[in-house]
């Protein structure tokens, strides 16, 4: 190589080495410093976008399994407040039943009259004031929904959000059932549909025990009918727990998948960042050395 002052050829390709060692420890420091192997779309383009989509799902079944155990602690309420009810209507069929028998005195009947039509009042109460977050769930409190089942939240379909996509829902529609039972507690006794009345029914008092007799088919068709709307909370209840435990399954995997992209190997980053700065150290030597080569030239001139 021809010795010349205009261009110093060793000291030309020392920067240009230098300039590429130190971007890539400007690198490897940005990487230790911030704990990500991709800190933009210039480190990974390809791989930030795969890492946003799997973000944007990790999020959102994060979200989807808040929605399920919110889900699951609308039903249990629910199913709570028809267990209590099944007790309450199992107490009125055993009413019933030892009313109609020919041992019990109008004075008995009377009797279990009096604690018949507090249990319907109950009854009441319970489709009235059963609430989650301060809503209705079998009634809005209206006088007539009390009887026909018109309002509260399960007067029409629910749609739960499962999932992180837009077709990953739970459809929940117990309308139907809901309207059957709350017809069925209005035939139980006068006291459930009219809560504030202070007037005796006649379910199950009377001189002789046919009244009761009859109600006791009647209150039989109310269990089935509630034990049926419990079995679909239940049977929903159960599918959400396990949708709950996939979602935590998919999201520690997902989170798994996405840190392979975005996180910094610390051991390799660390080694990498040695040599580059080992790199760096020689390359400004030699960059020294390679600025004193034109005066190897004023030697020739002397």
């Amino acid at each position: 190589m021809a010795l010349s002052i205009h261009t110093n050829y060793s000291a030309l390709v020392t920067q240009t080495n230098l300039g590429k060692t130190n971007s890539a420890l400007s690198t490897n420091q940005q990487r230790l410093g911030t704990g990500y192997r991709v800190n933009s779309a210039a480190d990974d383009a390809a791989g930030l976008q795969i890492a946003t989509r799997l973000n944007a799902q990790s999020r959102g079944m994060a979200v989807a399994t808040r929605n399920t155990n919110d889900a699951v602690s609308l039903l249990q309420t629910s199913e709570g407040a028809l267990s209590e009810m099944t007790d309450i209507v199992q107490r009125m069929k055993d009413l019933a039943t030892q009313s109609a028998n020919a041992t019990a005195s109008s004075d008995d009947r009377d009797a279990m009259q009096a604690e018949y039509d507090q249990l319907g009042q109950e009854l009441g109460n319970v489709i009235k004031n059963t609430k989650y977050a301060g809503e209705g769930l079998f009634s809005d409190g209206g006088a007539s929904a009390v009887t026909d089942g018109s309002a509260g939240k399960f007067s029409a379909a629910l749609d739960f959000q499962i999932g992180a996509s837009a077709d990953e829902k739970l459809t929940l529609d117990v309308s139907t059932p809901l309207t059957d039972l709350t017809a069925a507690l209005d035939t139980l006794s006068a006291q459930y549909a009219t809560p504030d009345s202070t007037t005796p029914g006649t379910e199950i008092a009377g001189a002789d025990g046919s009244a009761a007799n009859g109600m006791i088919t009647t209150l039989s068709d109310a269990l089935d009918d509630i034990g049926s709307l419990r079995a679909q909370f239940g049977a929903n209840i159960n599918r959400l727990n396990h949708t709950a435990n996939n979602l935590a399954n998919m999201k520690d995997n997902t989170d798994v998948a996405r840190g392979t992209i975005m996180d910094a190997d610390f051991a390799s980053e660390s080694a990498t960042m040695t040599k580059n700065s080992m790199l760096l150290q020689s390359g400004i030597s030699m960059l020294k050395q390679a600025g004193q080569m034109p005066g190897m030239v004023m030697s020739l001139l002397g």
